[in-house]
């Protein structure tokens, strides 16, 4: 355990400290699933060994090496809506502020990590909740509980994180049972298949590719959108929070 703060608000914590943390913000998130940041919590001190994956894997990537040498960081400063609102909606970027628009969603009430005792795997952790609209975005998939329990298993598969795992099968068990059925039979599929042969979302430098058509960069990514039955919904209305 480092001994003093390696960033701004980072809290240093052992093993035992970690242990503690998580049992906590588990309890407490499943008291009340819109607990967002004791999601976030759970998340940060159970997933140093998956963070450390994801920035391999980065490294390994000469996009994903350049978001890690940079580190941009996504905010209504870096990046201003009214910029965002000017590009055509079939653009990454236009369609990103469409999505925040609809759902009255504001980049900066993201929580920032605290328990990674790791400069670097904080601001992967810090890169995946930033993004997490963004992935939104390229898979049509609206934050309905439906829309963010099908992104969650693309997010085990993408991440490998234990708390997207339990977030995935935690949601599907508040889904009406026609819905868990729709996971089942279409999102863990698909998550598994763009696992096996699509690119690592991690490893794209999204501040550089908003002015990019959406079909392009999907076709780029080899992402394949989630089968429609997953993409209805109301939006956030419909989801307990943040996941």
């Amino acid at each position: 355990m480092p001994s003093a703060p390696l960033y701004p608000g980072h809290v240093p914590t052992g093993l035992v400290g970690k242990a503690l943390l998580a049992a906590d913000a588990a309890l407490r998130a499943i008291a009340d699933p819109r607990e967002a940041r004791m999601v976030g919590v759970v998340g940060e001190a159970t997933g140093w060994r998956a963070l450390a994956r994801m920035s391999d894997r980065m490294r390994r990537h000469p996009v994903g090496r350049a978001v890690l040498h940079d580190r941009p960081i996504i905010s209504s400063a870096t990046l201003p809506h009214e910029r965002l609102r000017a590009l055509p909606a079939d653009t990454l970027g236009g369609a990103y502020a469409v999505f925040l628009e609809r759902h009255r969603f504001d980049p900066d009430e993201r929580s920032a990590v605290q328990f990674v005792d790791d400069e670097e795997l904080a601001y992967v952790m810090t890169r995946y909740r930033q993004v997490h609209d963004l992935w939104h975005v390229l898979c049509d998939l609206p934050p309905s509980l439906l829309g963010e329990v099908a992104l969650k298993w693309l997010e085990v598969a993408q991440t490998g994180l234990p708390m997207c795992a339990a977030g995935a099968a935690a949601g599907g068990l508040r889904l009406p049972m026609a819905q868990r059925a729709l996971v089942a039979r279409h999102a863990v599929p698909w998550a598994a298949r763009h696992a096996r042969g699509g690119a690592d979302l991690m490893s794209v430098y999204y501040e550089r590719e908003l002015e990019r058509p959406l079909d392009a960069l999907r076709e780029e990514l080899r992402l394949e959108l989630p089968p429609a039955a997953l993409r209805g919904g109301r939006g956030r209305e419909e989801a307990d929070g943040e996941t």
